[in-house]
């Protein structure tokens, strides 16, 4: 019996969820950790019941099928958490393929680092002709660290991690289902690891590719998360009740539009490839300032279902 899950998340991508699992499929120096992969499926027809079966005679581990009718991103996770017992958790989302010694690099670095929680790096893959933005759509996508493995200071996202459970996913349930429409339940989750006294490190050789589809790989998809983004230090200060907090990063973010917004205006007339880079900021202070509800986009959960319902749509 081995002792990590790896917790695949979907909702309406066959082919993209097909990749991801293949990946799982080849892992290098693991075959006595892996206990077993969970496909926690997001969608209420449950789609991804007939890649799973389909797949499951080349999994070299259990491949358990879970299936999480309600839409919403913390939901589907805590689905495919009930699944296993595993002491180690690790997340690839279903639209990532894992390179060959990705989950052997993420616990070698849970090792070496003493850390709790350990993150890899994400490379983004947009389609061709994603059009002058793709430069900064691919960076958007992706994920840069440390050159090193090492202990850092502040966390990523779930996709692409490895979590020893007893410490950063305590309880039933750790993700916050109140985010499964807009998202930001891993910086909840987070924020409680480090109040629990928790780390985090950075695994450099556990690279994963990302692959961004047509209907996200825009613009205008790319700044409203970051927009919403740049909502969760104010989000988590609130949560806190730190009022002097939320002040704090309000004005934070009033200063970064600010001078974003005064730099952003010589590109733009200049019709820069650089000024994607710069309304990014923008979105993200502007976020900081406007972090309330009423202004929480929704991304994620039911909110894709009724944007396109029955295609192929993104990860929960």
């Amino acid at each position: 019996m081995g002792d990590v899950a790896v917790i695949v998340p979907t909702l309406r991508r066959p082919e993209s969820l097909a990749r991801a699992l293949r990946s799982l499929f080849v892992q290098t120096g693991v075959e006595d950790r892996l206990a077993t992969i969970v496909v926690a499926d997001n969608d209420p027809e449950g789609s991804a019941a007939e890649v799973v079966e389909r797949l499951r005679p080349s999994a070299p581990a259990p491949l358990v099928y879970v299936h999480a009718p309600l839409p919403g991103v913390a939901t589907a996770r805590n689905a495919g958490l009930a699944a296993t017992e595993a002491p180690l958790i690790a997340f690839l989302d279903d639209d990532e393929a894992a390179s060959p010694g990705w989950l052997s690099a993420l616990l070698s670095s849970l090792q070496t680092t003493g850390a709790d929680v350990v993150f890899g790096p994400i490379r983004g893959r947009v389609p061709e002709d994603a059009g002058w933005a793709k430069p900064y759509l691919e960076r958007f996508f992706g994920r840069d660290g440390p050159a090193t493995t090492t202990l850092i200071e502040e966390p990523y996202g779930c996709g692409n991690s490895l979590m020893l459970r007893s410490v950063a996913l305590p309880g039933p349930a750790p993700f916050d289902t109140a985010m499964d429409q807009s998202g930001g339940e891993d910086d909840v989750l987070f924020a409680g690891v480090r109040a629990r006294g928790g780390r985090f490190g950075w695994a450099s050789g556990a690279w994963v590719d990302e692959y961004a589809p047509p209907h996200r790989a825009t613009l205008r998809y790319a700044l409203t998360r970051a927009f919403a983004y740049g909502q969760s230090p104010s989000q988590a200060a609130a949560a806190r009740r730190d009022w002097l907090g939320v002040v704090r990063w309000m004005a934070v973010g009033a200063v970064q539009t600010a001078v974003r917004g005064l730099k952003l205006l010589p590109l733009w007339i200049a019709r820069s490839p650089r000024r994607a880079e710069t309304m990014d900021g923008v979105a993200r202070g502007l976020g900081k300032v406007f972090w309330t509800k009423r202004f929480e986009p929704r991304l994620y959960g039911a909110a894709m279902l009724k944007a396109a319902p029955g295609v192929d749509q993104p990860s929960a």
